[in-house]
């Protein structure tokens, strides 16, 4: 089992920065890949971005490369989402998920643990 809680959200102007911050507790935190989806109202979750195990390996959606940035500390059991230049359509609820499989997924059903979401809110 892997607990995993979210903080950082908040609300913030278009060009804005924000940083997401998530902590993993249970099973040994560099043992699973991380990632960060979200969640806008009224569509499906989709994938922002995932790092590997050893924080090796980033990976990101081609709407937030170049702006968001991933990265982990297993020495302190979190994963953080630094987040620039914010739009508007940035605006979601943002999910922390791990997972033991062997390979790094992009897809919300291929996470096998959650957190309970953080509000992102942009104005414009």
């Amino acid at each position: 089992q892997v607990q995993l809680v979210e903080s950082g959200g908040g609300l913030v102007q278009a060009g804005g920065s924000l940083r997401l911050s998530c902590a993993g507790s249970g099973r040994t935190f560099s043992n699973v890949h991380m990632a960060w989806f979200r969640q806008a109202p009224g569509k499906e979750r989709g994938f922002a971005a995932a790092i590997s195990r050893g924080g090796g390996r980033t990976y990101y959606a081609d709407s937030v490369k170049g702006r968001f940035t991933i990265s982990r500390d297993n020495a302190k059991n979190t994963v953080n989402l630094q987040m620039n230049i914010l739009k508007p359509e940035d605006t979601a609820v943002y999910y922390c998920a791990a997972t033991t499989r062997g390979a790094i997924g992009v897809k919300f059903d291929e996470y096998d643990y959650w957190g309970q979401g953080a509000q992102v809110t942009v104005s414009s």
